[in-house]
């Protein structure tokens, strides 16, 4: 099975300091919504991996959440794409829990659910913690440049983080998959 992980806020719609606290407020960064569709459509199982640390600070519930996730995957499917699954941390960062990134207790849920290994598949984040969690966990980390990615590119060290593809956004680096970058 060829599976991609995508980090959500950053990656696939525009992030917010005060974060994206409903349906209104998730917007898809332009072309993200398309490359996740097209990942579906080159045979690439779509899994999503995001902190929702809101829901810890009570900005908002799960079932805005949810609602979040029902747009996402209704702009997908109009498309002819799916997103197979999301997986969330509702955890906030001092909590101490292992599934919020750069823990891997999400890629470690993922790998049960699916019944596979994600060493060696695609982990596409916008942070420090997104390439952390995918390097912990054998995957291949990719960084696009929109939300915080721009500010985690400067953080990388050339010579230590060769192994960070990076990418302008999303639709580029579901391009460079689909057309066998790896």
């Amino acid at each position: 099975m060829k599976l991609v992980v995508l980090d959500r806020d950053g990656v696939i719609n525009f992030d917010s300091a005060d974060y994206i606290k409903n349906v209104s407020e998730w917007i898809p960064i332009p072309g993200s919504i398309e490359a996740i569709a097209a990942l579906s459509q080159a045979g690439f199982e779509v899994v999503i991996a995001t902190n929702q640390a809101g829901l810890a600070r009570g900005l908002f519930g799960v079932d805005e959440l949810e609602c979040m996730h029902d747009k996402l995957r209704g702009l997908v499917e109009a498309r002819q794409g799916r997103v197979g699954a999301i997986f969330y941390c509702p955890h906030g960062p001092e909590d101490g829990c292992d599934c919020r990134k750069p823990g891997t207790g999400l890629l470690d849920a993922i790998e049960r659910e699916y019944g596979c290994s994600l060493s060696g598949c695609c982990f596409i984040g916008d942070s420090m913690k997104d390439v952390l969690a995918a390097r912990r966990k054998g995957c291949r980390p990719v960084l696009v440049r929109t939300g915080n990615g721009s500010a985690t590119e400067a953080q990388l060290d050339v010579d230590g983080d060769c192994d960070v593809a990076v990418f302008d956004d999303l639709a580029a680096a579901a391009r460079a998959l689909v057309n066998g970058f790896w």
